[in-house]
């Protein structure tokens, strides 16, 4: 284990040091521009530090379901063994976020990345027919106006620290995901829906805008243009919609349990299941802070990350497998 916890200190000087190579060789040349958004060297940064962040360490978890107020999370087992879901349970509220459920989602997620025995993490709604409302109107009526810009930066780092989990995550929207529900999807690697589900950012229509990352997850996912369209008409799509416009990845007809996505989900979740542990949240990063600089700096990152894949145990348990031709038998070292 002190091993691998080395080696993720090694990654951070060698992305450090790929990616500034990766400028100097790139402004040296003529007609090359510069890295975008923030230079290579905030790139390398913003790198080590996600990088110092995956887990390789942590607590063990039964599976029994851990029911909170308004959180619950289940930890699965057997063939599921590695998947964590994470279900949204404000009936009242139509899961609307408050104080409450921010904090608890913070705390679950906080546990969750330092938990190497978690491989993939499922969003999803307990409430039939809805994913989320955004934020709780009623509870913010009664907040004073600072209270109110602490609760928005508060939902804002809880969305963020959703979305820099090391581990592969999927938003399961069996319902209405609207403003800041659409925004905590927004935040996940990949997004399933019910081909009846709603979503948009439909904050225009308070006369106020996305504050929990939707201004800049969006256009990331479907393009500058549509983006602005869909935030400045306050528009609601469907799941059909959805997935023609890339907002979400699959889209599925509802059953009469109302799961359907969240099935889909957890099918897309055991495909990950016996991919190297280390290697898929390498990938993640590397994608990651990949797509936030230029090629050359991002290739820099990627030569990076790659390395730090090649002396881990589980690359040796992948070949020997392959060899034996035997699933492997990862154990996240």
């Amino acid at each position: 284990m002190a091993a691998a916890l080395g080696g993720l200190g090694l990654l951070q000087g060698r992305v450090r040091l790929a990616a500034a190579a990766a400028a100097t060789s790139s402004l040296s040349r003529p007609g090359r521009r510069a890295p975008v958004r923030g230079g290579a060297a905030a790139a390398a940064a913003a790198a080590a530090a996600a990088a110092a962040a995956l887990p390789l360490a942590g607590r063990s978890y039964g599976s029994e379901a851990k029911e909170e107020e308004e959180l619950r999370v289940r930890y699965l087992d057997d063939e599921h063994k590695g998947i964590v879901v994470l279900g949204l349970n404000r009936s009242h509220a139509k899961n609307a976020l408050n104080k409450n459920l921010l904090k608890m989602i913070a705390k679950a997620v906080d546990a969750l990345k330092s938990d190497k025995k978690v491989r993939t993490v499922i969003f999803r709604s307990e409430v039939p027919g809805i994913f989320c409302a955004g934020a709780d109107l009623k509870e913010r009526a009664k907040m004073h106006s600072s209270e109110v810009s602490s609760f928005v930066s508060k939902a804002r780092a809880t969305v963020n620290e959703m979305a820099n989990l090391p581990v592969p995550t999927i938003a399961a929207i069996d319902g209405t995901a609207l403003g800041g529900g659409l925004e905590l999807a927004l935040a996940c690697d990949i997004r399933v829906a019910a081909a009846s589900a709603k979503m948009g950012l439909v904050e225009t229509k308070l006369a106020i805008i996305p504050g929990a990352g939707g201004t800049q997850r969006l256009p990331r996912t479907i393009g500058v243009s549509l983006a602005k369209e869909l935030i400045f008409s306050a528009r609601i799509v469907d799941g059909e919609e959805a997935k023609s416009i890339g907002l979400i990845s699959h889209v599925v007809e509802q059953n009469e349990a109302g799961d359907a996505a969240y099935r889909r989900a957890l099918a897309l979740a055991r495909e990950f299941l016996p991919q190297g542990p280390v290697a898929m949240r390498v990938a993640k990063l590397a994608i990651n802070q990949g797509m936030e600089v230029d090629l050359v700096t991002g290739l820099a990152i990627e030569e990076a990350c790659y390395a730090q894949t090649i002396p881990t145990k589980d690359r040796i348990e992948g070949l020997l497998a392959f060899k034996e031709k035997r699933p492997p038998r990862y154990k996240g070292e």
